[in-house]
């Protein structure tokens, strides 16, 4: 998976971009993602662009919140986005709540929430995905696994119909901070990929999430326009109050 995300600033403009693809990863076995969800969403011009999010209760997902759009669709118990599949819930969004200090060009609380208009149907292929502990801190050499329908070549020109997902080595906060500078946050971040490796999440994977131990403890939220690693996840386990008093304030 590559990174899809805005350019920063002049100087970054080769160098960062939003997460978004899998890239060197392989297709997963179907409905064994049962948290993932497909979000479409289109900004201001009618432009469609493409996020993953993932189920965290029946009425409730986490993506990231540079995949906020005036319009938005979310598709849950799908393998192949394509096609029709009896597994598929299509579910309006009443409403999308980002996190109000986002900041669209540091990428810092990269972090929304979704209410869907009704509660999903539990079952094989849709279902909950865990959030971590408050204290939870994910160590330095950790594989985790990233999925997604995002690109899975550089530049973005294969965009998979069916899930793709990839596992990912979870870096050394000095490797992230080395990498991106004052742009990285360790307190609300993480990073993960090898540099060696020509594994990551790129174009259409943002929003998804970073699963350690049946987990998610990051969102793919940004990474290098070349899709080289590590790109940035939001520390979930960060957000965890905001999360929790967010969809307590919005309960039907």
């Amino acid at each position: 998976m590559y990174f899809l995300f805005p350019l920063l600033l002049a100087f970054l403009q080769a160098a960062v971009t939003r997460a978004g693809e899998i890239i060197g990863g392989w297709e997963a076995k179907p409905h064994s993602r049962p948290y993932m969800a497909n979000l479409k969403y289109w900004d201001e011009n009618g432009t469609e662009y493409r996020c993953g999010a993932f189920l965290v209760r029946e009425d409730f997902l986490l993506t990231a919140a540079h995949c906020w759009g005036s319009k938005m669709s979310i598709l849950l118990g799908a393998h192949n986005i394509q096609k029709p599949e009896k597994t598929q819930q299509c579910i309006p969004v009443l409403k999308a709540i980002p996190h109000q200090l986002y900041n669209r060009w540091t990428f810092k609380n990269d972090i929304m929430l979704v209410k869907l208009a009704k509660k999903a149907k539990l079952n094989r292929a849709v279902n909950l995905l865990a959030l971590p502990q408050k204290k939870d801190k994910v160590r330095p050499g950790k594989r985790c696994l990233v999925a997604g329908w995002g690109s899975t070549t550089t530049p973005e020109k294969n965009y998979p119909d069916t899930l793709q997902e990839v596992e990912l080595k979870v870096r050394k906060e000095r490797e992230c901070m080395d990498k991106y500078g004052s742009k990285y946050y360790g307190s609300t971040q993480m990073c993960a990929g090898d540099p060696g490796d020509k594994k990551a999440s790129f174009r259409g994977d943002s929003g998804g999430p970073l699963v350690c131990d049946r987990v998610a403890q990051g969102i793919v939220s940004f990474g290098r326009s070349n899709g080289k690693n590590p790109p940035v996840y939001t520390r979930i386990s960060s957000f965890l109050p905001w999360i929790k008093k967010t969809m307590n304030s919005h309960e039907y």
